[in-house]
């Protein structure tokens, strides 16, 4: 999900495991494990953009990073405290952040990256990755007010940091986007598609009751009963989706017996934002059907289904190019090819959905790539934006659609 929930989250794990003895400390040290995994979109920098979406959520979304980042950055956290940022500490700061290093380099070689860029990528997000403590142990070594009781064991911190790296992809999994869970032993993406990358819904309520945690006194019994309940709110909304995920694909599977609509799979997902309006991509033989349908609608009717040829024999000479191996992949081949002015060709990931300012209006689609032919003939690609006056009129007509038929 978004940096924000994610932020959110790890704070209120942090305040959980160890808020009551080291105080707000826990929440800001759960902050950033909660973040810290969605700063590989730093491969930005050193690989194409084709590795770095291949990178993002993968090895520093695995469980082999959950159980190593934590051990390496717990025992640095305590020595923080105990050294009060003296050269001890910096010394074990390098050594944990040689072992990111390693072990980020390890996961973009195991990917679609050349050997150089894998080193490199390694080297600019573990960077990134250590900026962030190291920021905290400046601010701590220099700060004026005395801390109590600051220090808690290494396993007490490492356990925090797993906790707050943990859930991240486990919450991650929930959105359609995908996380590589079990890297550098497999690129399976998990993907439950129950929730939005971006839902309001579930972040606000789960922020607010976080930012009054920490106006309460570290000792008071009502800063752990705020905690939990901002848990709570957030983990029955999780639950909340699921049960409609469960509900919505009824509703299309019946849709689709009604109509007589032979498919093979399909998959359904909620639109950005919100967890009432969901879209439904349905593959067949040689083409897709695409669906909304709204809690709020006025029956459980799905009045049409868009038709989306896949044309994938445009790009069967392709199929082993680089390009079209990594964006396959990605879209859990749930993709379609159209034909673009000047031989060129744009590869649409269905699972995105598309936007659009009215029912009649044709699919644009969320997230699209132009494939080029380069002068060896493989296929080269490069994401397309949609234009600003495209999203605003699609903000619009979501809103209207989500209100329901």
């Amino acid at each position: 999900m978004d940096s924000l929930t994610q932020i959110t989250l790890g704070a209120a794990v942090g305040e959980v495991v160890l808020g009551k003895k080291v105080g707000n400390r826990a929440m800001l040290w759960g902050a950033i494990g909660g973040t810290l995994p969605d700063l590989d979109v730093i491969a930005n920098i050193s690989a194409d953009q084709l590795g770095a979406l291949a990178y993002h959520r993968a090895i520093s979304h695995s469980f082999l990073f959950a159980i190593v980042a934590p051990l390496a950055l717990g025992w640095t956290v305590h020595r923080l405290y105990k050294s009060k940022g003296g050269k001890a500490w910096w010394r074990d700061l390098a050594i944990a952040w040689a072992a990111l290093m390693a072990l980020l380099t390890l996961g973009a070689f195991f990917l679609p990256i050349p050997a150089g860029n894998a080193i490199a990528t390694g080297l600019a997000v573990s960077i990134g990755m250590i900026l962030p403590p190291v920021a905290v142990g400046l601010r701590e070594r220099w700060r004026k007010r005395p801390s109590q009781n600051p220090n808690a064991s290494w396993r007490s911190w490492s356990w925090l940091l797993f906790w707050a790296i943990f859930t991240h992809p486990l919450l991650d999994c929930c959105t359609s986007f995908g996380t590589q869970i079990f890297q550098p032993f497999s690129d399976y993406r998990a993907a439950f598609n129950n929730i939005a990358v971006v839902d309001p819904l579930y972040t606000v309520p789960f922020l607010i009751c976080v930012l009054i945690t920490t106006r309460l006194a570290r000792n008071s019994s009502r800063r752990r009963l705020v905690i939990f309940l901002g848990l709570g709110l957030s983990t029955a909304y999780l639950l909340f989706s699921v049960y409609n995920k469960y509900r919505i694909n009824q509703v299309f599977e019946e849709n689709l017996k009604n109509k007589n609509i032979a498919y093979q799979r399909y998959m359904t997902t909620p639109t950005l934002m919100n967890n009432i309006l969901w879209q439904a991509v349905i593959e067949s033989d040689s083409v897709y059907y695409y669906g909304l349908y709204s809690l709020l609608d006025d029956d459980e009717t799905i009045e049409d289904f868009r038709v989306i040829p896949k044309n994938h024999g445009l790009v069967q000479p392709y199929r082993n190019d680089r390009a079209l191996r990594i964006l396959t992949w990605f879209s859990n081949d749930y993709y379609s090819i159209e034909t673009l002015p000047g031989n060129r060709l744009q590869f649409n990931d269905l699972r995105f959905g598309g936007i659009q300012q009215s029912r009649s209006d044709s699919l644009n689609f969320v997230f699209k790539f132009v494939l080029e032919q380069n002068e060896k003939g493989e296929l080269e690609a490069y994401q397309a934006e949609a234009s600003r006056r495209d999203l605003d009129g699609a903000a619009a007509y979501l809103w209207e659609r989500i209100k329901g038929d």
